[in-house]
């Protein structure tokens, strides 16, 4: 299973955006101003309203701890990712054309921070990296209190754990083995015959041509058993496990009598330009007279083999191996006869046997592993015939060839398919998304519990706590507001080198509105 990562909807976000066009307060208040602009309010009123407004407008700076839960619980849009302009470009008056858009709180308060320096050369702060979401255990454990289900569902999350690291690790270990293919030495019984038609005039009365058709058949023995019987349908392997007869050649070509067949005497078959595997081969042609025909067959054999030219192979004792076998059975040669050299673990003396392999009296074993591409090469292919009879019983003269094989041992292939599976990685994943589901419900309850909690607890600490809060917002806001307005008033403020490429924009974006329909 996998790690889930869902939104932190349980703890509050520390640089919320909220819109401009929410409000945090009831909208039956009655309007501060009349007609006439004389308030109904103090003035200390006005104030608070007109900070309200603008704190909507722009994220707080730096929010109270116990203000961020109630904040947030009220506010029911997301955060918005800050501006990625701001991010990169330093003055405050840029910053400062993106303020009443997605300006984020943090690059707001980094560019007030910058401005206020001796120098008032503003510099952008890094953005601090994220913080590391909490786990659904962790999420939980904030509101478990209001959930008497909660530490069943905390149980289940360990356990759930605990099964995700088990299965982790024995699929880990199963691709470690996969990386290691193992292979079992089987038999393929190659059955080679012929069949034949309106061969005798007598019992020809359609008037069809003769012909007669050449089958190589071939199939993996289960238990050295063998139920084959020429002509049947259903010729190939019993086992679905098990490769068919076509996938251990590469090419198979068979020749017939030129004078016979001058035109297409050769048929080959190539398996890189048939890759659908078969039970076995079939040749037709009409014709009505005997011959012999030559079969090739290339193996191709998984890992592929080397044939031993006559030293190397006196040398070790077999014909045909793969080439990590040769090496083996090359150092284990080296090994029993004490060849190496003591102070030079890597180096070893050359026997008379070595010396007409190598013709070397002492050489490095590295060294000797590049000189044996010189005496190997590729297998020979294997050649068969078969007489074409056009007369008696064609299934009593069939031909039958065993060749020793390798394939891959039944269970790994069933659990191959079991790993390349993704039918259970996607049920998986859809019970996940039902859970995060479920879960961000229950984070969006708690978060207006926790609001209307507050507010009912104490309705006058929590409104006047809000509007200190937003009162420093609109203090710093002020101050940034009248530190920009001065710098515009000296000329040195638009002779900087952001200057040109911000005019530019302003340009380009006030022709698209005049050329859009309706503008002026």
């Amino acid at each position: 299973m996998n790690q889930r990562n869902h939104p932190n909807y349980l703890h509050p976000q520390p640089n919320p955006q909220i819109p401009s066009g929410a409000s945090h307060f009831p909208s039956h208040l009655p309007n501060p101003q009349t007609q006439s602009g004389v308030s109904h309010f103090p003035s200390h009123f006005q104030l608070l309203l007109a900070q309200t407004q603008y704190a909507h407008a722009l994220a707080q700076a730096q929010i109270h701890a116990q203000l961020q839960s109630q904040s947030q619980a009220h506010a029911t849009l997301q955060p918005r990712p800050s501006h990625p302009f701001l991010q990169s470009q330093p003055h405050p008056f840029v910053a400062n054309l993106h303020s009443n858009t997605n300006t984020n709180v943090g690059n707001v308060a980094n560019t007030l921070a910058a401005s206020g320096s001796a120098n008032h050369r503003p510099n952008l702060r890094p953005i601090r990296p994220k913080k590391k979401e909490p786990s659904q255990k962790q999420r939980l454990e904030k509101v478990a209190p209001l959930l008497p289900q909660s530490p069943l569902y905390t149980q289940l999350i360990d356990f759930e754990n605990q099964v995700d690291a088990e299965m982790a690790r024995y699929k880990f270990e199963l691709q470690e083995a996969f990386k290691r293919p193992s292979y079992v030495q089987k038999t393929l019984r190659v059955y080679v015959f012929n069949t034949f038609s309106n061969q005798n005039i007598f019992t020809n009365k359609n008037g069809e041509e003769a012909s007669w058709s050449l089958k190589i058949v071939g199939r993996i023995l289960e238990d050295d058993k063998d139920s084959f019987e020429a002509g049947s349908s259903s010729q190939g392997s019993k086992s679905p496990s098990c490769p068919k007869f076509s996938s251990f050649f590469k090419k198979i070509a068979v020749y017939l009598d030129e004078n016979l067949y001058s035109d297409d005497h050769v048929i080959i078959w190539d398996n890189a330009r048939s890759p659908i595997e078969q039970d076995g081969l079939e040749v037709k042609r009409k014709g009505d007279k005997e011959f012999t025909a030559k079969i090739t067959m290339e193996l191709k054999n998984v890992p592929e083999k080397f044939m031993l030219s006559p030293q190397l192979s006196k040398l070790l004792g077999f014909q045909v191996e793969t080439r990590p076998r040769i090496i083996a059975a090359l150092w284990h040669y080296i090994n029993s006869r004490k060849l190496e050299i003591s102070n030079d673990p890597f180096s070893f003396i050359c026997d008379p046997s070595l010396q007409m392999l190598f013709g070397a009296n002492k050489m490095e074993f590295e060294e000797a592993i590049k000189k044996l591409p010189q005496h190997l090469s590729l297998p020979q292919p294997i050649n068969l015939e078969h007489e074409i009879k056009l007369s008696g019983n064609p299934t009593s003269d069939t031909d039958c060839y065993d060749i020793q094989v390798y394939v891959h041992p039944p269970l790994d292939n069933d659990i191959s398919s079991i790993l390349a599976g993704r039918e259970s990685q996607k049920q998986i994943e859809f019970f996940d998304d039902v859970i995060s589901s479920y879960i961000k419900k229950v984070h969006e309850h708690q978060r207006r519990r926790a609001f209307f909690h507050s507010f009912s607890h104490s309705p006058e600490d929590f409104i006047n706590a809000t509007i200190a809060s937003q009162s420093k917002d609109m203090k710093l806001i002020a101050e940034h507001a009248s530190d920009n307005a001065a710098k515009k008033q000296r000329s040195k403020f638009f002779n900087q080198p952001w200057v040109m490429d911000a005019s530019i924009r302003y340009l380009n974006r006030k022709n698209a509105g005049n050329d859009a329909p309706g503008g002026s």
